[in-house]
């Protein structure tokens, strides 16, 4: 699984609030609520918030293997 935790440090450590995000960088605000969902984001959404952020992908972003258990559909 994808997750998006680490985005919300990074912005606080950024000092960038969701707010900034939306109303000076444009972010649309459904594409937070898929970010705090750990939804599907389009990866120009992604290539943005590296920039934004100055920050690299594993900053926003992390996999998490699946539970082994779990059956997976390819």
């Amino acid at each position: 699984m994808i997750t998006y935790d680490k985005l919300w440090q990074t912005l606080r450590d950024k000092g960038i609030s969701q707010y900034k995000l939306i109303y000076t960088y444009g972010i649309d605000k459904a594409q937070l609520h898929r970010l705090r969902k750990n939804m599907v984001v389009k990866t120009i959404i992604l290539n943005r918030l590296c920039n934004i952020l100055q920050c690299e992908i594993s900053d926003i972003m992390e996999f998490i293997p699946d539970d082994a258990n779990s059956s997976t559909d390819y």
